[in-house]
C-alpha cells in the first residue's frame, strides 16, 4: 500500500494515517509553504489516537478513494496529533467553539494558505444524511467557493481572526477574598449529581480537581455535605464500569450517569490526576478502601503504561479488533468457565448476568456490599475479599491474553510530570518505595531526554524528542519536582524547579493581561499567541503554574513568584467563582493562597509514627518537607525555608504560618496543638 507524508513521524496517530491515500502532511514549513505556493486552501484534521471518532471518520472519508481524489487535488492536508501540539489545537477548538457552541476530536478546519479558519466543524459522516451535509459534499462546495468567491472565503476568515483575538485579551482584576471560594463552591455543588456524584449528566467526566476542591471548601467552613458529596463521587466511579475492576486504572469518561459504561480508552492523565483524589479521600476517612482504588490504578499504570527506561506511554485505545470495548467485558459462560466454584459469588458481586448490562455483553461493576455476598453464602467477610482477589488474578491472566487496544507509546512531559505527582502523593499515603522510585526514574527520564540545553521539549519517542515544550510542560514538570522533593529533599529538584520557575517568568509571562502564554516567546509563531486558562480534562498551564509560583515563594521568599501568583488569581478569580466546573485547580491555588500556606519541616525523619501521621494528614494548604539526613538539611539552608532547623539526634518538626514558627517539636500532640 502506498505510504504518504507522515510515515516518518513518530506520533503514533500520524502513523496511523500514513498509509490513506490522502496525501497527509504533517504541519511544518514545508506543508505551509506548499500551500501558499500553489494557493491551495489547508485542510487540517486535529485528533489522538485513542480517539474514537477519529477512527470512523478516517474509515468513512479519508480512506475512500474518491473522496481523497478530490481532497489531494484541491487541498493542502495536514494531520495534527493534538497531543503533540496543543497549541495549534487550542487556537482551532475555540474556532470551532465561536462556529459551532462546541467542539471535540476530530477537528476539521479549513484554513487560507496563511493559516486563518474559515470552515470548521468536528466528526463529519462521508455522505449526507438526516438534513446534514456529508464530508464528501463540504469539502466540494468548499472548493467550488475557494475559486469562484475567494472575497467570501477572505471575509469568513477575518471575522473568524477577529473573533479569535478577542478571547484572548479578556481582563477582569478581582480582589482575592473568602467570597470567591464560597461563591465557587455553591455554583459548583448546584451542578453535582445527587444520585451517582459527578458533575452535569452524560456524558460524565472524573473532573478531579473539582472533586479536591469540594474537599478543600469542607475543611475550610467544616460543612460536611462538600466532603460526603466528593467522597460519594469517588465511590460511584470506583464500583462503576468507569473504572476497570479487573485490571485497575480509570477509562475516559462515562457514557451514562451512572459510570456504568465507559468511553473505553485510557489515558494516562486520567490515571494520574484521579489517583490524587483517592489519596486525599483516605487522608480525610482513613477508610482503606481508597488506598485500595489508589494501588490498582498505580500498579495499573506501572504494570501496562510504563517504558523500560522509566517514562509513561500516552494511552490504550478503546477499540480492539476494531470493535469498541471488546478487551475489558466479558460473557457470563466465559466466566463461569474460568472461575467454577467461585463463579456464582463473583458474578452476584459484579453483576454480571447471562443477558449482560452492555450489548449483551457484562462490564464489570459492583453494586452490592461485601457484607450481602458474606450472608447469601455464608462465608465470612474476610474469605469473600481473599476468592475476589483471586477471581482477578484468573481474569486478569486470561484478559492478558486477549488482542490487545492499541498503545500510544509517545511519552509527553507534561503528562509524565502528572504522574510523577501521583505516584509522590501515592507514597505518602502507602509509604510502598517502589511509588517514590518510579516518580525519581520518570524524573530521570525527563532530564536525560527530554531538554535541550535550558528548554524542555515536549514528546518522545523512539529515541527522539522534539517541538518546543509548552506552558504545561514547564509548570507540571516544574510541580512534580517539588512534589518529589518534598518527599526526598535533595537540592537538585528545588533547584530544576525555580530554574523553570524563571524560566517561565522570562519566556511565558504577559504581563498586559496577567497571565501566562500556552507558548514561549522562542516558539513557532502561528496566527496568535494562544493562551489557555481552563481546568477541564487537563489542568491548566496558568493554574498549575500559579501553583508553583506560590510554592516557590514559600520556599525561596523571591517575591517575584508571589506577585505573579497573586496577579494570574485577581485576572482569573471573578470567573472561576461563577463558572468553577472549568477552573478547579484554580480555586485550590486560591484555597492555598487564602489560607496562608503552612510550612511544615520535619528534620531527621527516622521517627516513622511522626512521618506517617503527617503524610496521612489531609493538609492540602501545607509544604510539607521531610529531611532524612544532615547534608541534606546542609545543602539547602541558602533557601530561606530551611534557616534556623537543627539536626540533632531526635525527630524534631518545625511548624511555620503568618511569619511565626514554633520552636522544635517532638510528640505527635505537640505538633497536632501547632497546625
Amino acid at each position: 500500500m502506498k505510504e504518504n507524508n507522515l510515515i516518518n513521524e513518530t506520533s503514533p496517530y500520524l502513523i496511523q494515517h500514513a498509509h490513506n491515500p490522502v496525501n497527509w502532511y504533517a504541519w511544518n514549513d514545508e506543508s505551509l509553504k506548499k500551500a501558499k505556493d500553489e494557493n491551495k486552501p489547508i485542510f487540517l484534521s486535529v485528533g489522538y489516537s485513542a480517539c474514537h471518532w477519529c477512527h470512523v471518520m478516517a474509515h468513512e472519508s479519508f480512506e475512500n478513494e474518491e473522496v481523497a481524489k478530490f481532497m489531494n487535488d484541491t487541498f493542502v492536508n495536514i494531520k495534527v496529533d493534538r497531543e503533540e501540539r496543543p497549541d495549534i489545537d487550542d487556537i482551532y477548538q475555540k474556532v470551532c467553539q465561536i462556529a459551532t457552541g462546541q467542539g471535540g476530536w476530530p477537528l476539521s478546519v479549513f484554513l487560507t494558505p496563511s493559516q486563518k479558519p474559515f470552515y470548521v466543524g468536528t466528526y463529519f459522516p462521508v455522505l449526507d444524511s438526516y438534513g446534514r451535509q456529508g464530508f464528501g459534499s463540504i469539502i466540494r462546495q468548499l472548493g467550488q467557493a475557494w475559486n469562484e468567491k475567494p472575497k467570501d472565503i477572505e471575509k469568513a476568515a477575518d471575522n473568524f481572526l477577529g473573533a479569535l483575538q478577542k478571547t484572548e485579551t479578556v481582563k477582569i482584576t478581582t480582589k482575592l477574598e473568602r467570597t470567591i471560594l464560597d461563591e465557587a463552591a455553591m455554583n459548583l455543588f448546584q451542578l453535582g449529581d445527587p444520585s451517582y456524584g459527578g458533575f452535569g449528566s452524560a456524558p460524565k467526566f472524573p473532573n478531579a480537581a473539582n472533586v479536591s476542591f469540594l474537599f478543600r471548601y469542607a475543611k475550610l467552613t467544616g460543612l460536611s455535605k462538600f466532603n460526603e458529596f466528593g467522597l460519594k463521587t469517588l465511590n460511584k466511579m470506583a464500583k462503576g464500569g468507569i473504572f476497570d475492576q479487573i485490571g485497575g486504572g480509570f477509562h475516559r469518561y462515562s457514557t451514562d450517569a451512572r459510570w456504568l459504561v465507559p468511553h473505553f480508552e485510557k489515558m494516562l492523565y486520567d490515571n494520574a490526576l484521579i489517583p490524587v483524589n483517592y489519596a486525599e479521600a483516605y487522608q480525610i476517612t482513613k477508610d482503606p478502601f481508597y488506598l485500595e482504588i489508589l494501588n490498582k490504578t498505580l500498579d495499573y499504570v506501572l504494570r501496562e503504561m510504563m517504558s523500560a527506561d522509566g517514562g509513561f506511554f500516552s494511552a490504550y485505545d478503546a477499540d480492539s479488533e476494531g470493535i469498541e470495548g471488546k478487551f475489558y467485558v466479558w460473557k457470563k459462560s466465559e466466566i463461569n468457565e474460568i472461575l467454577g466454584d467461585d463463579a456464582n459469588l463473583f458474578c452476584l458481586y459484579y453483576d454480571v448476568t447471562d443477558g449482560g448490562n452492555w450489548e449483551g455483553d457484562n462490564i464489570l461493576c459492583n453494586n452490592i456490599n461485601i457484607s450481602a455476598v458474606s450472608f447469601h453464602f455464608g462465608i465470612s467477610e474476610d474469605n469473600i475479599r481473599e476468592i475476589i482477589t483471586n477471581c482477578y488474578k484468573k481474569l486478569l491472566d486470561v484478559r492478558s491474553k486477549r488482542i490487545h487496544p492499541g498503545l500510544d507509546d509517545k511519552i509527553l512531559t507534561s503528562w509524565n510530570s502528572l504522574m510523577i505527582t501521583a505516584f509522590a502523593k501515592g507514597y505518602r499515603v502507602t509509604n510502598q518505595k517502589k511509588y517514590l522510585d518510579a516518580a525519581k526514574k520518570c524524573i530521570f527520564f525527563v532530564e536525560k531526554n527530554l531538554f535541550d540545553g535550558d528548554k524542555l521539549l515536549r514528546t518522545y519517542k523512539n529515541n527522539t524528542a522534539k517541538i518546543d515544550g509548552y506552558l504545561e510542560d514547564y509548570s507540571y514538570f516544574a510541580n512534580a519536582l517539588l512534589d518529589v522533593f518534598e518527599i526526598e529533599p535533595e537540592s537538585k529538584y528545588l533547584d530544576l524547579s525555580l530554574k523553570l520557575g524563571c524560566y517561565m517568568v522570562d519566556h511565558f509571562w504577559d504581563s498586559e493581561t496577567n497571565s501566562f502564554f500556552m507558548t514561549s516567546d522562542n516558539h513557532e509563531k502561528l496566527i496568535i499567541r494562544p493562551k489557555n486558562n481552563y481546568d477541564l480534562s487537563l489542568p491548566s498551564g496558568n493554574s498549575v503554574s500559579c501553583f508553583v509560583m506560590l510554592r516557590l515563594y514559600h520556599l525561596t521568599q523571591k517575591e517575584k513568584f508571589l506577585e505573579i501568583a497573586t496577579q494570574i488569581m485577581e485576572s482569573q478569580a471573578q470567573i472561576a467563582a461563577e463558572n468553577p466546573f472549568g477552573f478547579g485547580y484554580l480555586l485550590n491555588t486560591i484555597y492555598a493562597y487564602l489560607e496562608k500556606p503552612t510550612e511544615i519541616t520535619i528534620v531527621n525523619s527516622e521517627n516513622s509514627e511522626i512521618c506517617k501521621h503527617l503524610f496521612t494528614k489531609f493538609m492540602p494548604e501545607s509544604i510539607l518537607v521531610a529531611i532524612s539526613n544532615k547534608s541534606q538539611l546542609e545543602k539547602l539552608t541558602k533557601f530561606t525555608f530551611f534557616r534556623g532547623k537543627i539536626f540533632d539526634n531526635e525527630t524534631s518538626v518545625y511548624i511555620c504560618k503568618n511569619f511565626s514558627c514554633s520552636l522544635p517539636l517532638k510528640s505527635i500532640d505537640q505538633i497536632d496543638s501547632h497546625i
